[in-house]
């Protein structure tokens, strides 16, 4: 398939948005601790040259100014069923919303299964997109992202809902 990518700037830094064919496979920061080798993600073209781009640059920028909430793309991300699963639960987690590894592997009907559920977080190509932000420690506490705990807290914290940023004392 054809496998393009194109380079946004953000108010994280840049974004890396990689598409096959006419859906979004990947989205990593500069520092993406998976991201994958340049040659993986096929030739640089310009985001305003195509449309799905385009239409991306557009739809990230207006969420991360908090003029859009969610996304409406399509998403291709390659992964295994469980990996598939796990982040189709992540995506159902309403902005300003949380959960945590053990939450999610209680859905998936295994309990026991936290870490490789952690596991399937991690992996999670597509960041932002499939909101692995949203998903915390058992005590709440913030703990690992693909693109560091920086940017975890900062988009956590633009997704407050205002009654919550308000009574916020930082």
């Amino acid at each position: 398939m054809d496998t393009r990518h194109t380079v946004i700037d953000s108010g994280l830094g840049p974004l890396t948005v990689v598409a096959r064919g006419q859906a979004l496979c990947g989205l990593y920061f500069a520092d993406h601790v998976r991201r994958p080798a340049e040659e993986r993600l096929g030739p640089r073209v310009p985001a305003e040259e195509h449309s799905l781009f385009a239409e991306a640059a557009d739809q990230l920028h207006a969420y991360l100014a908090g003029r859009r909430h969610d996304f409406d793309l399509p998403l291709a991300p390659e992964g295994d069923a469980f990996q598939h699963a796990v982040w189709a639960l992540v995506k159902a987690v309403p902005r300003g919303g949380t959960t945590t590894y053990g939450a999610i592997a209680e859905r998936l009907g295994t309990p026991r299964l936290a870490q490789r559920v952690g596991q399937a977080v991690g992996a999670n190509p597509l960041c932002i997109l499939v909101p692995c932000h949203r998903v915390v420690g058992a005590d709440n506490s913030l703990t690992g992202y693909a693109g560091g705990l920086a940017r975890k807290r900062a988009l956590l914290t633009s997704e407050e809902p205002p009654e919550v940023a308000a009574s916020r004392l930082f």
